[in-house]
């Protein structure tokens, strides 16, 4: 296409077959009717059932859609990741290719990002067709996500999300980190950031690939990316706060043990060997902590300066994208 599209649509799959031809003539149906000029990026993460063929039917059949194949499975972060790094829309457009997002909510999201000035928009499930054991998890993950983030969205996961260009492009996806990429575009300075009720349907084909394991490493991952988001650029402030703290405290009982047992023996009192009290011996644990955490500060001061984060997944096929 000799024009940037106006959007870029990126759907992340794993063994979706049966509803990659559906969901790719319901979204065509909603560029057509509205004017967009578009691009569908399907991110196949390691499939190993016939989604990958169908992919490139559908791209014989269509100029629009693009393909990027993974080796192997890394994750939906790995596929999102990959797929900013791809996209070339005005506005980028993120859905599940489980049919359980819908491409009509896609002008609606659009019209946010280029009209109302949002950065980013997050689809809010608010009527859900989920079993409740993944319904009741789910929103308190969503109240604890609002309270670290301080992002004031109903529903984090949702995979239904419009970004600018400039929001995917500037920030780096990995690990399982896919359920804050507000926070992470938050971050780096995006804060106009909203969100849009969207409408959810009854999963058609196949089964979940998520368990209720994910929300015990979404918890792990929200403390790692509060942690992160904090601290990264200067990871001294943190460590060396708390190494600070401990070697003063370790310091100060330490001379007090001391100074005691020369003024008991200068006042002729009964005195203790300093080795045979336990405070002694806590005093000391502190200070040899306290200095760990200042070497843990300088390794990571130098460790920032110096290095940079390179996430490089094994791509084994491509349509319609440039090598």
């Amino acid at each position: 296409m000799s024009e940037s599209p106006d959007i870029s649509i990126i759907i992340p799959l794993l063994n979706e077959e049966e509803s990659l031809p559906e969901l790719h003539s319901w979204i065509v149906r909603v560029m057509v009717q509205k004017g967009f000029r578009y691009e569908i990026l399907f991110v196949d993460d390691g499939s190993t059932d016939n989604s990958w063929e169908i992919i490139s039917q559908l791209a014989k059949e269509n100029t629009h859609v693009k393909g990027i194949k993974f080796n192997r499975n890394y994750g939906k972060s790995a596929a999102l990741n990959t797929g900013f790094k791809n996209a070339n829309g005005e506005v980028v457009i993120t859905m599940d290719a489980d049919l359980q997002d819908s491409p009509d909510e896609i002008p609606g999201l659009y019209d946010q990002i280029t009209n109302d000035g949002f950065d980013l928009v997050s689809g809010w499930k608010k009527k859900r067709y989920d079993p409740i054991m993944k319904t009741i998890p789910s929103k308190f993950f969503n109240f604890v996500a609002r309270k670290f983030s301080g992002i004031k969205l109903h529903d984090f996961n949702c995979g239904l999300k419009a970004y600018k260009q400039d929001v995917v492009k500037s920030i780096d996806v990995y690990g399982e980190m896919h359920r804050y990429i507000p926070f992470l575009a938050k971050g780096q300075g995006f804060v106009k950031i909203g969100e849009r009720v969207v409408q959810h349907q009854a999963r058609k084909y196949g089964e979940t690939k998520f368990g209720l394991e994910r929300f015990v490493f979404g918890f792990l991952d929200l403390l790692s990316i509060s942690f992160v988001s904090k601290f990264k650029k200067r990871p001294m402030h943190f460590f060396g706060s708390f190494g600070t703290l401990s070697f003063f405290f370790g310091t100060v009982i330490t001379l007090w043990v001391i100074g005691r047992k020369f003024y008991e023996i200068q006042m002729g009192l009964p005195a203790r060997d300093v080795v045979d009290q336990p405070l002694f011996f806590l005093a000391l644990v502190a200070v040899i902590i306290g200095v760990q955490l200042f070497l843990a500060g300088f390794i990571g001061e130098m460790m920032t300066q110096s290095s940079t984060r390179k996430n490089d997944y094994l791509v084994s096929k491509k349509i319609g994208l440039k090598d």
